[in-house]
């Protein structure tokens, strides 16, 4: 028999970051009959449990610079206020310019984050190769850094969000996915999921990847697609620097991290066709890795201790959807965060909780992401998309 109850003040539906925090800081407003549903046996095990777990404030416009602002000083004092550790650590990020392009936008992109209040510092090409010199950084010519940005845990931020949420009365619960969205009246009704029905006039949709289909159940279409991205980790690097930082080569979409001793690597592959296959790519990772260890020599001498590929919910844009659709009453929308979204899960949820719960957010204005935007033909763009 299932445990869900037959009616709830809002349904969530995805067990990641994103309706994690959600469930999370609608609970904390006061809110007690909430149902969290996930598709899978465990939460955060979907996008938000396969990313990098990078963390940062270097974005290129000034909405995403925001969401930082907000949302990593919540990391900050999450563990006070959870009870979750997040192993948090702040290595600094460093994005590589490698071409006359990037310098030009990375520019642009410090000046912005500077009138932001984020000093990130810009470094010629000599000062790249001087501060990490493991680095095969000849055609260098210049990098942005930021000392704030790092690094914390994905499945430690969500399992904490879930377990506060659920000390405040939500209902979290796996194996449940959504099958269905009932509406009448240009209005959410309820939710169908395999354990049962729940009457709710209040749906938000955090299902990330899935978000598009999620919405085509309730008739809405959303610019959401999916697209496969995948990492390596290496086996322990004693002689890797300390200090290395999250290294981004930024023209190559290649980036670095220490994880474990070793190294944590990734590179995006342009060619990578929209759909949901979530398999190692065997050919892409042989390129990934020459490009990777032509930029870190070091890395020839590890040997591989893991891989695995997840899915980025990429927007036309590549910022997210975050609020109501204007066709169907009830139904809010967080997701298309475009491969960013793990380090703005903590301001998102919260900002939803205002959409719900206030009928608009007021912690941030955040006018910008709204769905409408792409029936008004906007042209905002995020540059800085690994």
């Amino acid at each position: 028999m299932s445990d869900l109850p037959a009616t709830a003040e809002v349904v969530v539906i995805g067990g990641g970051v994103m309706g994690a925090s959600t469930a999370y800081h609608l609970a904390l407003r006061g809110v007690r009959d909430i149902v969290l549903l996930e598709s899978q046996r465990f939460f955060g095990q979907g996008a938000t449990g396969k990313c990098a777990g990078g963390i940062r404030y270097q974005f290129s416009t000034a909405i995403n610079v925001r969401l930082s602002q907000l949302s990593l000083p919540m990391l900050d004092r999450f563990e006070a206020e959870t009870g979750q550790a997040i192993d948090l650590r702040y290595d600094g990020y460093m994005l590589l310019a490698t071409t006359a392009e990037n310098v030009a936008e990375f520019r642009h992109n410090v000046a912005l984050q500077r009138s932001l209040g984020v000093p990130t510092e810009w470094l010629d090409g000599d000062e790249v190769r001087r501060r990490v010199p493991q680095l095969a950084a000849d055609d260098v010519l210049a990098a942005t850094y930021h000392a704030g940005d790092g690094l914390a845990d994905p499945n430690g931020v969500v399992a904490g969000y879930i377990s506060a949420g659920r000390r405040l009365g939500v209902r979290a619960t796996t194996d449940a996915p959504v099958t269905a969205i009932d509406t009448a009246g240009g209005h959410v009704t309820g939710v169908h999921t395999p354990l049962g029905h729940i009457a709710t006039r209040t749906v938000v949709n955090a299902a990330g990847p899935w978000a598009a289909a999620v919405g085509q159940m309730a008739g809405v279409t959303l610019p959401i697609v999916p697209i496969r991205r995948q990492i390596l980790t290496t086996t322990p690097l004693p002689q890797l620097a300390p200090d290395f930082p999250f290294v981004i080569d930024f023209a190559r979409s290649l980036y670095f991290h220490r994880e474990s001793g070793g190294v944590l690597t990734g590179m995006s592959n342009p060619a990578q066709p929209i759909g949901f296959d979530e398999s190692v790519d065997e050919e892409w990772e042989m390129t990934h890795m020459e490009a990777a260890v032509a930029r870190l020599p070091l890395l020839a001498t590890a040997g591989r201790r893991a891989r695995w590929a997840g899915l980025y919910e990429t927007t036309p844009d590549a910022h997210p959807i975050i609020g109501r659709v204007p066709e169907l009453g009830g139904f809010v929308v967080v997701a298309g965060f475009s491969g960013h979204g793990f380090m703005h899960g903590p301001i998102a949820g919260l900002l939803v909780s205002e959409i719900v719960l206030d009928g608009g957010a007021h912690t941030l204005d955040i006018a910008d992401l709204a769905y409408e935007r792409f029936l008004e033909g906007g042209t905002m763009r995020e540059y800085n998309v690994i």
